[in-house]
């Protein structure tokens, strides 16, 4: 059997990170691990984590405004340094130029606007993980 795929979750807010993981686990908890991480820093060092225990990380998603490293930041440096991880950008305030240079950039598969939907939530991650047929 194929091992589990991870979804990292990054946000500085503990709130948002939890309501990620929870909203994810409780309707994708028999497809994906969900881990988080509450910097862009600790994001890669749980990926490295992750890919030391031969589990692959199928998405990250993550805020855009963080402190120190913004999410747009971090998405372009994960495209650089592992570029089979899809991505989802999280704003409540990024501009549309933002969102564009993200998109450009980083590669991301999707953009997400605070307050999002369960139902928007999981239907962007399954359209981005490669779980859904024919939707990549």
């Amino acid at each position: 059997m194929e091992p589990k795929k991870a979804i990292v979750c990054v946000d500085d807010e503990a709130i948002i990170v939890l309501s990620l993981k929870q909203e994810i686990q409780s309707r994708l908890g028999d497809r994906f691990i969900c881990e988080s991480a509450m910097s862009a820093e600790e994001a890669f060092q749980v990926i490295d984590e992750l890919s030391e225990n031969d589990i692959p990380v199928a998405l990250v998603i993550s805020d855009w405004l963080m402190p120190g490293v913004k999410g747009d930041e971090f998405l372009i440096k994960l495209k650089a340094t592992h570029p089979e991880v899809r991505s989802i950008m999280i704003t409540g305030y990024a501009s549309d130029e933002a969102i564009e240079r993200t998109l450009r950039d980083a590669g991301v598969s999707a953009v997400l606007r605070k307050p999002w939907t369960t139902e928007e939530l999981i239907a962007k991650v399954l359209a981005c993980s490669d779980e859904s047929s024919g939707v990549s």
